[in-house]
């Protein structure tokens, strides 16, 4: 079940200020394998607040993509309810770019826009503004395969974005990119979280990643919330990872991982 709530908290001074927060509360999820339920999240609950990144790590099959997917409307919950603040648009970006070949670059990005909404001066601009975001702008009129991974997955950043997004959901978008590619992307990531002033959930599997990007990490075991990871205050961007905080702190993930394998 997905709703809406109104939040508000008080600070020191006794000033009002909204909660900005996607509330997660006993999710339930389980699919069929050999005519067996096999259960993947088991009375998930958390809050995320959507004005930061919280990465998602975890051993395959604990269940990270399928909150995602569930978070994006494409499964469905056995139980549990999601609980938004506000109507958040979501924004989705997967591992591949799911460019379509018969289109533009600019036409790929302008895809998911709300074309009720502007007029067609305005939707000019916001293509030409979202091509100079990502970096795209001298490449609106060229076909996805003109183009190099790296490129694709800033169209897909860029269509996520169209939508007005005010979250984004991010399902190992950097997996496949070379590791020179992936670093420039995961700067370009950061860049534009900054920029657009807008929070996401990354999953990823690399550890590296989840230090360079989170200002949360959350570890997934077994289809619940394992340990939280709170760097944000302490490691502020750009983040050094031969540091001896970070080191200190992948140590202790890895060690939280290597012992909590996924069922």
């Amino acid at each position: 079940m997905i709703r809406h709530f109104c939040g508000s908290s008080k600070n020191a001074f006794g000033e009002v200020w909204k909660i900005a927060e996607i509330r997660l509360k006993k999710l339930e999820k389980s699919f069929e394998v050999s005519k067996n339920r096999h259960p993947v999240l088991r009375q998930f609950s958390t809050n995320l607040d959507t004005e930061k990144i919280t990465v998602i790590l975890g051993r395959s099959g604990c269940g990270k993509t399928t909150l995602l997917r569930i978070l994006a409307g494409l499964e469905s919950l056995d139980g549990g309810e999601i609980l938004f603040e506000k109507p958040e648009k979501l924004g989705v970006v997967f591992q591949e770019p799911r460019l379509m070949p018969w289109l533009t670059l600019e036409q790929n990005i302008l895809f998911g826009a709300d074309k009720k909404k502007y007029s067609k001066n305005q939707l000019k601009e916001r293509e030409e503004g979202l091509l100079k975001l990502t970096g795209l702008e001298k490449f609106g009129n060229a076909y996805p395969d003109q183009l190099s991974g790296g490129m694709m997955q800033r169209a897909a950043l860029g269509r996520a974005l169209a939508c007005d997004a005010s979250y984004l959901l991010m399902d190992e978008p950097f997996a496949a990119l070379d590791h020179f590619t992936r670093q420039t992307m995961q700067r370009e990531f950061l860049r534009i979280c900054v920029e657009e002033r807008m929070g996401a959930l990354f999953v990823t599997h690399s550890v590296d990643e989840a230090l360079l990007l989170g200002d949360e990490i959350l570890i997934m075991e077994n289809g619940k919330v394992g340990r939280w990871f709170d760097i944000g205050k302490e490691m502020p961007y750009p983040r050094d990872l031969l540091s001896e905080e970070m080191i200190n702190i992948k140590r202790e993930i890895v060690k939280t991982l290597e012992n909590k394998p996924a069922m």
